[in-house]
């Protein structure tokens, strides 16, 4: 007991040091804490926080990120884990990169930039990220072609990104921001009227470009492929093993974002009506995809498809025009007819099924059709 209270004493050489000791603990606590602070929001979780965050320090350190990767277009790459911390390097890299030309919306990229800014501004007030949310918004309006659609990248109009790209939802996600600020949800409440008029015009020519778009078949509306002739409004390819189809993917957030219209027209209801239509015939049943296990192989399994009477309905990624036959393809560009045929990389590295027209089907489309289809107008 007395040597505990001699430590405890504010003098000697003791207490300094551990007073000292003290202090690099506490400093190694801090630092702790604001990297643990650091980790616990990436930028994929970065629109998923409670309302009182986006006034935090760390939401104002992630939005003066996206600052430094806009480009001087107004728009944002893709594929970045733009929530990370950058060194001054990093920062001074970042302003030499500003004239590059690989803003796009492809992979949620600057409309989910623009979402995340919006919310900070309205938390801060601070005036810097209003105007870079207000220099998207003009890159998203220059981007949208006179007949409707959005290209994947602009301004690099090259190759199959200057087609009309619903691939990943990239159009429906620019125009889902576009009706917000159009229908003036308090989030974007800062847009000014001449925007937000300009936003609501674009969603209207988007929404003429989408139905012309839908894919007609057999005298029948199906419906869209994940890309577009951005002349012709054709159905087009991308990538080597992206080719001209059906898609049983992408068609899904084009058909919710038309259920999503107040007062749909008779052309609008008639496209929902037809794709929903297009997805109950072409489900599979009966089949179940799984991961086989097999420590011999790149990732330790194998994706197979295997009979499962009892398996909820898929649908493929891909199907054939004029058949509906899903179809797969690997880097060859060689059209195959089951997931088998093609190489082991794309069979493990692409979505070749899907399961989201199910909810569209069970839930979504009942719901639209006793609000609208049925004479009720809500």
């Amino acid at each position: 007991m007395k040597r505990r209270a001699q430590i405890a004493k504010p003098n000697g050489q003791g207490c300094l040091r551990s007073q000292a000791l003290l202090a690099v603990i506490g400093l190694w606590l801090a630092l702790g804490s604001v990297a643990a602070q650091t980790a616990q929001v990436s930028w994929k979780e970065c629109l998923k926080q409670q309302p009182a965050w986006y006034a935090s320090a760390e939401a104002v350190r992630i939005a003066d990120n996206l600052l430094l990767y806009q480009r001087s277009s107004g728009g944002w790459p893709k594929n970045i884990e733009m929530a990370a911390p950058l060194g001054e390097k990093e920062q001074a890299d970042l302003v030499k990169q500003k004239n590059k030309d690989d803003s796009t919306i492809d992979n949620d990229a600057t409309y989910t930039q623009m979402a995340y800014l919006a919310r900070v501004f309205g938390a801060t007030r601070q005036a810097r990220f209003k105007d870079a949310f207000i220099a998207g918004l003009d890159y998203l309006l220059k981007a949208q072609y006179a007949n409707g659609g959005w290209p994947q990248y602009y301004p690099k109009l090259t190759g199959y990104y200057k087609h009309i790209t619903f691939n990943d939802d990239a159009m429906i996600g620019v125009m889902e921001l576009l009706r917000e600020i159009a229908r003036k949800q308090p989030v974007y409440a800062f847009v000014d009227e001449d925007r937000r008029a300009r936003a609501g015009k674009a969603v209207e020519k988007g929404i003429e470009c989408i139905l012309k778009c839908q894919v007609v078949a057999g005298g029948k509306r199906t419906v869209w492929c994940a890309q577009h002739d951005e002349r012709t409004l054709e159905p087009a390819p991308a990538r080597a093993y992206e080719k001209i189809s059906l898609s049983g993917g992408e068609s899904v957030g084009i058909v919710r974002f038309l259920m999503g219209i107040d007062h749909p027209s008779p052309q609008v209801t008639e496209a929902i009506q037809a794709a929903v239509a297009w997805f109950d015939q072409v489900k599979l049943t009966g089949i179940k995809l799984v991961e086989k296990p097999d420590p011999s192989l790149p990732k330790g399994y194998d994706r197979i498809v295997v009979a499962d009477p009892k398996a909820e309905p898929l649908w493929a990624r891909f199907y054939e025009i004029g058949t509906n036959r899903p179809i797969f393809c690997g880097r060859d560009g060689v059209v195959k007819y089951s997931l088998a045929e093609i190489e082991y990389e794309r069979r493990n590295g692409y979505r070749w099924y899907v399961n989201a027209p199910a909810k569209l089907l069970a839930q979504d489309y009942p719901a639209w059709q006793k609000k609208w289809a049925l004479g009720k107008n809500g």
